[in-house]
Formats: structure tokens, C-alpha cells, sequence
């Protein structure tokens, strides 16, 4: 397939953020497009994912994953084409889910590659979502950890995010009683007119704890955490025994905000609640169990009953603002940015 350009555009990191990544956090740059030696292929960017763990990669040192160097590519996932291959396992016309991170053109050896896509699926950035990290986080989450029985109440934050629409749904469709937290009426609203949950309640509210108490009558069993902060704090008592938290993000923590010093309520709730938490990296576990969940969710998709709403951005030069809006909460459904 025809290049449409003789020039990569990538987005480097400029500067360590203290906080907020900010304009001058990257630096747009324009390099030759590279050339695929043997075993490689050039790989051309469709879609990229925004998602909130790329705030972590910011800094220095490494988390579960290196940083991103002064001067380096800012990484994140892709929905890419190949364009040109010298490797035996591709051809030119494949499409990928890869992690070319923010530029026009990576080259590959096959290894960030997670799966072959089929080129004429109808919605290639779901990709990156519903059947990609986001999705497949949610599913093992509420699965694998969260061990779900009809009649649970189960509870997550982000709840129109691009994990939480899915972990919300993929309940529902167990059997469970699902309750979301979002931030604003809006995304309330959607939530349980639109995604089938059976209550939302908005984390802004001047009483989050009575509100998110009203909507879990009989306790929480199952919670799903990828906020922390505030959200947790209104979670803690209404734990039941013996039951499961799925802990795999704290986007409320990540800017250097939301901290919390005392860890007694919830050593102590641990304790005589009997609580059951798991943290978990969703990259641990795709040698295990991706298969099972591509194929479930690829049949619940195919069956209508999980529904999709994406926040999409039409540039490679909006990416930066759309992580900062999706760090701060503005984002509606999964966030994707149009490269191509």
C-alpha cells in the first residue's frame, strides 16, 4: 500500500511534569520515515489509545514499566497497518494492534504486536478498546479477581470510562447488580439509560458517601478501583464480608494529588470484613487468559448486547490536550486519537 507521506511526525517527551503534563511537557518533531531491515516491518499508524497509566510513564525510574526518556517517543497503543514487510510473519495490508506510540510510522519485529486484526472489521479502534487493554482489564478484573456470583452488588468508578462501560456491562450480563460513580449528571445519566447500569452516582455531589450508600443498600461485594481519593474513602465501610476489590489504577493519585495518611480504615476493614484485594497489570496476563476474553467479548459484541462510546480526537497534534483531559476527568468513553 502507498505511503501518504514522506515524514513521520512524532510526539517526544520535552520535559518530566511536576503534576499536570502541561504544552511544554512534548514536542512535536518531523524525521524521515524510517526503513524495516530484515525481520522487520514498517508499521503505519491508524489509531492511538490515550489511556491514564501513560501518566506514570512520565516519570523517571521504573513503576511496572520503564519511563519514557528525555527525548523519546512517547509510547502508547496503536491500531497500525503494515505498510511494508521484511518479516515472515506479516504482509503488507495486516492490521495490527501494536504499540508504536504517538507518531505516524514505527518499525516492528513482530514482538509489541498483540494480535492480528481482521483489515475489514467494521470498527478498527475498537482495538484499543472494547476488544483491546481497556476492555480486557475490565474483564479480567471483575472475572479472575472479582469472581462474580449472580445477585452481587458490584461497584466501579470511571464508570463511562473506557474500563468502566465495560466492567459496568459485562456485570449486568453475569447477573450482577451494577453501580457506577462518574463525575456529572451527564455521564450518570448514561450510564444507566444507556449502558444498563441500576444506579450512578455522581462523585461530585456535596454527599458522595450518603449517595453512594443510598445506591448500595445491601454493601458493596465486588469494587473495581481505578480512582482512589475521595471515591475510596466512600467506598470503604460499605464493604461486605468477604468481599473483593480489583485494584488497577489511581488516577486520583497520579498528578501528586489525592493522598491519604492513614491507613488504619482500611487495614482495619481488611481485617473484619475479610476483604480480598488484588492490584493487578493487565500486561501480566495476556499469555493466559486475552484468548478467552477476545472470544467472549467478540461474542457479546456480536450479540448487541455491549454497547461502545468512544471520545475521539481527529489529530495526532491533539494528543497531548487529550491526555490532560483525560487526566482530568473530561473525557466521555474511551479515548482514541485519528492518526490516519
Amino acid at each position: 500500500m502507498p505511503q501518504t507521506s514522506s515524514t513521520n511526525r512524532r510526539f517526544v517527551l520535552a520535559e518530566r511534569p511536576a503534576g499536570m503534563p502541561t504544552a511544554s511537557t512534548f514536542r512535536l518533531e518531523t524525521v524521515d520515515i524510517p526503513k524495516p531491515a530484515e525481520g522487520q516491518m514498517l508499521l503505519r499508524t491508524l489509531w492511538l489509545s490515550l489511556d491514564p497509566y501513560m501518566r506514570i510513564r512520565l516519570n523517571e525510574g521504573y513503576s511496572y514499566r520503564p519511563g519514557v526518556d528525555l527525548g523519546g517517543a512517547m509510547v502508547g497503543g496503536t491500531i497500525s497497518r503494515v505498510e511494508e514487510s521484511r518479516h515472515p510473519g506479516y504482509k503488507a495490508g495486516d492490521l495490527v494492534i501494536a504499540a508504536s506510540g504517538w507518531q505516524d510510522y514505527a518499525l516492528s519485529d513482530g514482538s509489541d504486536i498483540d494480535i492480528k486484526l481482521d483489515p475489514s472489521m467494521a470498527h478498527p479502534s475498537w482495538g484499543l478498546g472494547v476488544l483491546g487493554m481497556p476492555g480486557f482489564t475490565a474483564w479480567h478484573g471483575l472475572v479472575n479477581i472479582g469472581e462474580p456470583k449472580a445477585g452481587e452488588t458490584f461497584v466501579i468508578a470511571a464508570a463511562t470510562g473506557a474500563v468502566g462501560q465495560i466492567a459496568g456491562q459485562l456485570a449486568k450480563a453475569r447477573g450482577l447488580r451494577a453501580v457506577g460513580i462518574a463525575g456529572g449528571a451527564d455521564k450518570c445519566r448514561y450510564a444507566v439509560q444507556e449502558l444498563g447500569f441500576d444506579a450512578c452516582v455522581d462523585h461530585r455531589s456535596a454527599d458522595l458517601p450518603g449517595d453512594l450508600k443510598k445506591a448500595c443498600p445491601d454493601g458493596i461485594d465486588i469494587y473495581f478501583e481505578n480512582v482512589g481519593g475521595a471515591v475510596f474513602d466512600a467506598v470503604l465501610p460499605l464493604f461486605n464480608l468477604h468481599s473483593r476489590m480489583a485494584i488497577c489504577g489511581l488516577i486520583a493519585h497520579y498528578n501528586g494529588g489525592g493522598e491519604s495518611g492513614d491507613r488504619m480504615p482500611l487495614l482495619l476493614t481488611s481485617l473484619l470484613k475479610r476483604l480480598k484485594t488484588q492490584g493487578f497489570i493487565i500486561y501480566d496476563h495476556y499469555a493466559e487468559h486475552y484468548e478467552a476474553f477476545f472470544r467472549e467479548m467478540s461474542g457479546l459484541l456480536a450479540q448487541g448486547r455491549i454497547k461502545v462510546r468512544e471520545d475521539v480526537i481527529d489529530t495526532l497534534e491533539g494528543a497531548p490536550q487529550g491526555l490532560v483531559s483525560l487526566l482530568e476527568g473530561r473525557n466521555f468513553g474511551k479515548v482514541v486519537v485519528k492518526v490516519a
